[in-house]
């Protein structure tokens, strides 16, 4: 049974297949989950990542069904190739391609200010931001990894993003479901880029570890005190409350699934102006 959540988060269904949505996002776009696919196994049931596994097939058909729930186009919409960096591809509705496509650029973000191409970011732990100014028509999915984060790739969405005519305090934010602090354990390279990244405001968002060495680490508030720092108004940001870890049953989590010698699949993130 899926237990339904209170705002700023919202559960739909389009028959078994869930997804959630941010109240914040005033455009077409979704969480995926992994209910209401037809993988099978370890990667049951709705795997949108190729290349683990998972036949070709089956990802395919997960990928109709999410686009048919959503309500986009998945042969026509753009995806992040990601790399753990910082790159950012502004995409037109003529890029759109269908999601096991040969094409596309190596990237972590994808910012479009054309209205009918979808855009889609992965996730199996890392944090997904959706980003949109409605008002001045411009959209951004970012795959926010710790690694992507301190290399500062949500300055270099919304830099994209304002280039394209947005404006700060106009964008809307949804930062999704994600490993939480309490199962993020690190070692010091982790914090110490965090320090680099945020100055001082990091310190919030690092916790002493229960073993000698180690830290616990928020990276979704560390995300969220990123868009303050660029101008995003805290206000216009949905923060979910899941942990990929611990709903390892609704999510997948490569950190739970890793430790226990599973396959594991990807959740998207996506948005469409």
């Amino acid at each position: 049974m899926v237990k339904m959540l209170k705002a700023p988060f919202n559960e739909k269904r389009s028959g078994s297949l869930v997804y959630m949505t941010a109240e914040t996002i005033p455009v077409r776009h979704a969480f995926s989950t992994r209910y209401g696919g037809v993988s099978g196994g370890d990667f049951a049931s709705l795997n949108l990542g190729f290349g683990r596994g998972d036949p070709d097939e089956n990802v395919l058909e997960n990928y109709r069904r999410f686009g048919s729930a959503v309500g986009v186009d998945v042969d026509r919409a753009a995806y992040t190739r990601q790399v753990h960096g910082a790159a950012v591809r502004v995409v037109r509705r003529a890029d759109g391609a269908a999601p096991n496509s040969p094409g596309g650029a190596d990237c972590d973000a994808l910012v479009t200010a054309e209205r009918g191409i979808a855009l889609f970011c992965f996730t199996a732990d890392c944090l997904p931001v959706l980003l949109c100014d409605a008002v001045h028509g411009v959209a951004a999915a970012v795959h926010c990894g710790w690694r992507s984060s301190v290399q500062d790739i949500l300055g270099a969405a919304v830099d994209r993003m304002l280039s394209l005519g947005a404006r700060p305090g106009d964008i809307r934010a949804a930062l999704g479901p994600a490993i939480g602090a309490g199962n993020f354990e690190t070692d010091s390279d982790v914090p110490d880029a965090l320090r680099a990244w945020l100055g001082h405001d990091a310190e919030e968002f690092i916790y002493s570890g229960a073993a000698q060495g180690k830290y616990n680490v928020d990276l979704r508030g560390a995300n969220a005190r990123r868009l303050e720092q660029l101008g995003v108004p805290r206000a216009n940001m949905a923060l979910s409350t899941e942990c990929t870890v611990a709903c390892h049953d609704k999510y997948w989590s490569h950190r739970y699934c890793s430790k226990r010698g599973l396959e594991r699949g990807s959740q998207c993130a996506c948005i469409e102006l």
